[in-house]
């Protein structure tokens, strides 16, 4: 029997906000532990939450870019349960009035363009962090940190309309990258600002009615995520066909062996014992701020690698990688209106410049090339007054030092020969100079041709036009 995965996803996203959901505490990551709390965030008795205005902002922003309705009343509810990492005893979130509903995205895998649903999106407050260990006595310890209790989370929760573990992958980036240039998320899988959750079950094929699913944890890189679900895929349909029942959980990812495992028994809503919080009013938004919000939107990822493509003629693949952040999409643009090349602009941003990022670990904000000096380099090599090759060279001084390439095209005196007469006498002096290596070529050996427009780069010490180089060759091997 044929299977078909159903699959739907639960991100949590951190918003950017300086301050955490009900009190002034930062949200920043990295701080010592345990150092960025105070009576509200750890729950102590008599205390009162007060919203960030901002959060509210940023959740809706998301719901408008992936065009949900934002409802006009919502209410922050408790949601009940007993972990070391929740000193409260309780969460703040939403539940049955979140802040938006029905919206979608669209992904694309393999060439096809598929509609992802989304259910809703929430406001809640995060919990902490459990840092598990052992001491050079072998005893083992578990410590908590609660610098990370209630800073600012939304939770997107998607329809099961995932078919196949590349869709949730795709689904997942296109959240991210929409994050992202929305600057109301950083995306950062490791450091957990950007987390997921997958619900995957199994179903004949043909068939309508979902299976029993189980919940992924602990995926914290996109690489995982797929691994995860196709593991789980695997799994679920090994466990039906050798007579088995796939039970309701949630199973954990071992990311060094490439299995998932039982955590714990599934909860349903009701083991939350959800009730209204009732130091909370509800939430209120108003048509005026949506549309304030609205207006502010950037051009979406999908929208501009369309525009790419459009505009300026560019392959999907390049449209792709140039709009895969807000500013490196900006850059390319900025080197584009320069130069007015968009294919040449492109080869240079996706090929050097993203390389030797990429070898660093870098972002284009971090770098000390500037849109203008690569334009003034692609401008040197079209009027031939630096080669390709040469072009590579400066680009790794430019890179290194953050000079322009003029400046170090004159350090470096690596000019390149375009004059035809100069260029002329030199190649005359390399075929007289090898009379036996002339003799073969006129007798066919045609080959030899390389030879000769190798001896003559050497004798320019790579400086000559290689395009001058091959039509003289030509014209004088032929006399």
């Amino acid at each position: 029997m044929k299977y078909v995965a159903v699959i739907g996803l639960e991100v949590h996203a951190q918003l950017l906000t300086h301050s955490k959901l009900f009190c002034g505490c930062p949200a920043r990551f990295g701080a010592a532990p345990n150092t960025q709390v105070c009576p509200v965030c750890l729950g102590m008795p008599g205390v009162l939450p007060v919203l960030n205005g901002k959060a509210v902002e940023y959740a809706v922003m998301m719901a408008l870019a992936v065009n949900c309705k934002i409802n006009p009343r919502s209410v922050f509810a408790r949601k009940n349960y007993f972990y070391p990492d929740l000193p409260k005893g309780y969460q703040i979130s939403q539940y049955s009035e979140p802040l938006a509903e029905h919206g979608s995205i669209e992904i694309d895998v393999n060439g096809e363009r598929k509609k992802i649903g989304i259910t809703r999106i929430h406001m809640e407050e995060d919990a902490g962090k459990l840092l598990h260990g052992e001491t050079m006595e072998d005893e083992a310890f578990s410590f908590v940190d609660l610098n990370r209790t209630g800073v600012p989370l939304i939770e997107i929760v998607s329809e099961p309309d995932m078919r196949s573990a590349e869709e949730a992958q795709a689904y997942l980036k296109a959240l991210r990258d929409i994050l992202v240039y929305l600057k109301i998320c950083d995306g950062n899988m490791e450091e957990g600002s950007f987390r997921c959750d997958a619900n995957v079950s199994i179903m004949p094929e043909g068939s309508s009615k979902f299976g029993t699913k189980a919940e992924l944890k602990n995926m914290n890189s996109f690489k995982y995520v797929k691994e995860a679900i196709e593991y789980e895929i695997r799994r679920q349909i090994d466990t039906i066909e050798s007579g088995g029942k796939v039970i309701q959980e949630t199973r954990l990812f071992d990311a060094s062996a490439g299995v998932t495992a039982p955590m714990r028994s599934k909860e349903e809503a009701h083991d939350y014992r959800y009730f209204p919080e009732p130091d909370l009013l509800p939430l209120y938004v108003e048509d005026k701020l949506v549309d304030k919000l609205r207006s502010e939107l950037p051009e979406l990822p999908r929208a501009k690698r369309e525009r790419f493509m459009g505009e300026y003629g560019i392959p999907a693949y390049d449209a792709g990688v140039l709009t895969s952040s807000r500013e490196l999409a900006d850059y390319y643009e900025a080197v584009v209106r320069n130069t007015g090349e968009p294919k040449i602009s492109s080869n240079w941003v996706m090929g050097e410049l993203l390389r030797y990022l990429n070898e660093e670990g870098k972002t284009v904000s971090e770098c000390q090339v500037s849109p203008e000096s690569i334009s003034d380099l692609i401008k040197m090599i079209k009027s031939s007054a630096i080669s390709g090759k040469m072009a590579k060279e400066v680009f790794e001084d430019m890179y290194r030092t953050g000079k322009p390439p003029a400046a170090i095209v004159k350090e470096k005196g690596i000019t390149q020969i375009s004059d035809e007469k100069e260029l002329k006498g030199i190649i005359e002096e390399v075929i007289k100079a090898n009379p036996e290596n002339l003799a073969r070529y006129k007798a066919g050996k045609d080959k030899l041709f390389g030879f000769f427009v190798g001896e003559t780069m050497k004798a320019t010490r790579g400086q000559a036009n290689p395009q001058l180089v091959n039509n003289l060759l030509k014209e004088l091997l032929a006399k």
